[in-house]
């Protein structure tokens, strides 16, 4: 199983988009300092994900999310899952 996921640093005000195939360990990865990027972002808090059976098809997902360039784009698919979750 791989899960493409968004999550969201309120203190730089910045969505990372990503896939793994260990959410847990990928999240508390981003959440440790090890001087990348994500360092400057902790706490980060995870807003959306989804799951494929196939890597290749996490790593095209992620792609196209990437590829939209647009918040507005990531704001509608966190809606979109929130909305899926609500009762």
């Amino acid at each position: 199983m791989y899960t493409v996921y968004i999550i969201y640093s309120l203190s730089i005000d910045r969505y990372y988009v990503g896939y793994t195939n260990d959410l847990i360990r990928r999240f508390n990865e981003h959440n440790r300092k090890k001087g990348k990027f994500t360092d400057q972002g902790i706490p980060w808090k995870l807003v959306h994900q989804e799951d494929f059976e196939l890597k290749s098809d996490a790593m095209n997902r992620e792609k196209f999310i990437k590829a939209q360039k647009s918040r507005k784009f990531i704001l509608s698919l966190i809606s979109s899952s929130a909305d899926k979750h609500s009762v």
